[in-house]
């Protein structure tokens, strides 16, 4: 079994100390899902291979992150040549970590569940085809948009005049709450449960 798969949370908090936020295209992520750099570097200037196994082990340990990210992440440590991995560190991860969002985007707009707001936003996002867009609305606009396709989902429960009370009063328990996570699960468990 590889070292690198076996404890990378590990190393990363051993290390965690000395890494700090390094190139812009880290910068784009949210706090805690960034990933480093290292800053402790060699007489060279540049961040040793220790120091850049680690960056990647904490990309690896990320659980957002995608099947090209880890892929590359996984070949770079197993070829375990530092300059293939500055080099992806520097470019690499951000342009694997823009084809993982793309991918993720476009599974929205094939989910037959996705909402209206969903689908008019993933639409717009693949038009523009900004990566730093795609990335952003993952991380805080894809929540939103949800948490106004569950209200609709529910307004529309609400407006069945047959539905039995118990289900209207938790319907309307989800609609007071106004929390994006309240109202997905008022419609993936809630409504059942009443029913």
């Amino acid at each position: 079994m590889r070292l690198h798969r076996v404890a990378p949370g590990i190393a990363a908090g051993v290390l965690a100390p000395v890494l700090l936020l390094a190139t812009p295209s880290f910068a784009a992520t949210t706090a805690p899902t960034a990933v480093t750099v290292p800053a402790v570097s060699s007489s060279t200037g540049e961040p040793d291979a220790d120091d850049l196994r680690v960056a990647i082990a904490r990309i690896l340990a990320d659980p957002d992150s995608g099947r090209r990210v880890t892929r590359e992440a996984n070949a770079l440590l197993d070829a375990n040549d530092p300059e293939a991995m500055r080099a992806w560190l520097e470019t690499g991860y951000r342009i694997a970590q823009a084809e993982d969002d793309r991918v993720a985007i476009t599974r929205l707009l094939a989910d037959p569940d996705s909402g209206r707001r969903v689908i008019a936003e993933v639409s717009a996002l693949l038009d523009a085809n900004d990566p730093e867009a795609m990335r952003a609305w993952l991380e805080t606009g894809y929540r939103i948009a949800q948490a106004e396709d569950d209200r609709v989902a529910i307004a529309r429960i609400l407006a069945d005049p047959s539905i039995s009370p118990a289900l209207r009063a938790a319907a309307n328990a989800a609609l007071d709450d106004n929390t994006p996570e309240a109202l997905r699960h008022f419609l993936e468990v809630g409504r059942y449960q009443v029913a």
